[in-house]
């Protein structure tokens, strides 16, 4: 126990996506958990107007939240939050209204620190389809200067929420790796949002990085899936894909009201709701797995994978460095 909690403090924890309802208390489990950065989600359907607006929130949160938190730029801006003991915050997209249909855009909110942004969120967008369409048409003609663009300025291509068909492509056209930064393999558990195989061996074949992620939604036997599920789950994968082409995503949404799910799944685009990963039943937000409720619960991950097997080194990578090396190389503008 004590060589588990000394290792995971000692390593850079790099927690691939999270969508809180960021206050204090959230940061603070953040770093309680020993969680070097997060790839914060900052809009999802929000237009420009709207994403300037979570920027100049999140400018505010960096001013009152100093001791804590810190922007993160650059991967030497990760390793500077190790260094000071807080936890660095990158922006990203949940989906490419931020941009609205101007390529012009990808530029502007690359240079405001907008680092990563999906193509799609499970529909059809100018750029590419989601994975809830029936059709999946493939990046479309838009959404292939996007992502020459997007490679050009160093913004990270995610496809966690898109098509089988518009995913696959995406690798083919990026120039760069791409991320599927919060997803499981399908055939861990079949929900749209999970990638098959043929996706996870084409991700790894170009480099790029798969964040497993712990929201039940996304996980055999939802809320009830055990740490030893995941942590096989994940040993499978590292089989599939290699051992540095994975790392952790958790998808956690903190402390969000039902009205912050609904916006998830509805936007404005429907007036009926839309029940995300499945029936009724999934109408509200799951209920958190019993090993993992919130980023204080990060060591349990450390010793999960331990306990699976992973030597010291193999969970260095998996817990933060395959993700670090991924950013490094990623943002750099060409």
């Amino acid at each position: 126990m004590v060589m588990h909690n000394n290792l995971h403090k000692e390593m850079i924890v790099i927690d691939g996506l999270q969508y809180s309802n960021w206050n204090r208390k959230i940061f603070e489990q953040l770093r309680e958990g020993g969680v070097t950065m997060v790839h914060a989600t900052i809009v999802y359907h929000e237009q420009i107007r709207e994403t300037l607006m979570r920027i100049a929130q999140w400018n505010r949160h960096f001013e009152m939240h100093a001791d804590l938190i810190m922007p993160v730029k650059s991967a030497a801006d990760i390793r500077l939050a190790k260094q000071l003991g807080k936890v660095g915050i990158m922006f990203g997209a949940q989906n490419c209204s931020s941009i609205e249909d101007d390529i012009g855009m990808i530029e502007v909110m690359r240079e405001l620190n907008l680092m990563i942004m999906q193509l799609t969120y499970n529909n059809q967008s100018l750029l590419a389809c989601g994975c809830y369409e029936v059709e999946d048409s493939g990046v479309s003609r838009f959404g292939r200067q996007a992502i020459k663009e997007m490679n050009r300025v160093g913004m990270i291509v995610d496809m966690s929420h898109s098509g089988e068909r518009s995913t696959l492509d995406a690798i083919e056209i990026s120039e760069r790796p791409i991320v599927i930064s919060h997803a499981n393999p399908s055939n861990f558990h079949a929900a749209k949002r999970n990638k098959s195989d043929t996706v996870l061996k084409s991700l790894a074949e170009s480099g790029g990085l798969l964040g497993f992620s712990l929201y039940p939604f996304h996980l055999k036997n939802g809320p009830d899936c055990t740490r030893e599920e995941f942590c096989d789950m994940v040993a499978r994968t590292a089989d599939l894909m290699g051992i540095d082409r994975i790392g952790i995503g958790t998808d956690l949404c903190q402390e969000q009201p039902l009205s912050v799910l609904e916006w998830m799944r509805n936007g404005r685009w429907s007036k009926d709701t839309d029940y995300g990963e499945g029936s009724k039943s999934n109408a509200d937000w799951p209920r958190p797995l019993s090993w993992f409720r919130d980023s204080r619960d990060f060591p349990n991950l450390t010793r999960g994978l331990f306990e699976r097997g992973f030597d010291q080194h193999e969970i260095a990578k998996i817990m933060g460095l395959n993700w670090l090396n991924f950013l490094e190389s990623g943002l750099k503008t060409q």
